[in-house]
């Protein structure tokens, strides 16, 4: 039986994390095993103590301060199991229905990595800052135009990796905040993994509901897609 680890990196989430974990545990995947590996990235709101209550249910890991949710990621990678490995952000916005169309590349042997796109065709999504998607547009032509590997939505939440390619990225690993996400995508492009991108269902949140990701990290992306494609090497 195959086994899928489902990453979440959890920062200040008492609102949503326990939604989040029914969710993820009422999708059914036929002879797929799920194991869940929570990393808290020193939450303050009580969603700590929320899930120091669930330690006998998930794998759970505690950072003794913020260190941002790249780092959070990479420990989620270095204690996966699994012959695939999931990255779900633990609010509302994606949706766990979408497992099974995330996983099947890799199940089929067609992908080394898989994106859930909130862009393509077939996608059903609500995008709630306008400005903002225009914005993730231009910095997707820029990350495709460094790397090579043309995407229509390289900040997607839903990157999944094989365990191979887990075990040849996690080392390289050095995003903190938001950098993750143009890191992960580099380091795809530069092992030449086999990248699949399918549609998934999105349902963007405002900030008074939680968002975090500000301004300065969209400033922030353009210095991460340059260094992590120009000046890093594997």
């Amino acid at each position: 039986m195959k086994k899928l680890s489902v990453i979440i990196p959890v920062y200040n989430e008492k609102n949503t994390i326990k939604e989040i974990l029914r969710r993820v545990e009422s999708v059914k995947l036929d002879g797929i095993e799920k194991e869940i590996i929570l990393v808290d990235d020193f939450s303050i709101d009580g969603t700590r103590e929320i899930l120091e209550d669930l330690g006998s249910r998930y794998k759970v890991f505690f950072h003794d301060k913020n260190m941002g949710k790249g780092r959070a990621v990479k420990r989620g990678f270095e204690e996966a199991e699994g012959d695939i490995v999931l990255i779900q952000d633990a609010d509302l916005e994606y949706d766990p229905r979408d497992y099974p169309r995330l996983i099947q590349p890799i199940i089929d042997g067609r992908a080394d990595a898989v994106y859930g796109s909130r862009f393509l065709k077939d996608s059903h999504s609500e995008i709630i800052y306008r400005r903002g998607y225009l914005f993730s547009q231009l910095l997707n032509r820029f990350s495709s135009l460094l790397s090579g590997l043309k995407l229509s939505d390289m900040y997607t939440c839903y990157k999944v990796f094989s365990k191979k390619g887990v075990k040849k990225i996690c080392p390289a690993v050095k995003s903190k905040r938001f950098g993750i996400d143009p890191e992960l995508t580099a380091l795809a492009a530069k092992n030449r993994f086999r990248v699949v991108e399918v549609p998934i269902s999105y349902q963007g949140r405002t900030y008074e509901e939680g968002k975090k990701i500000d301004w300065k990290d969209g400033l922030a992306a353009i210095w991460h897609i340059i260094r992590f494609n120009l000046f890093t090497r594997i």
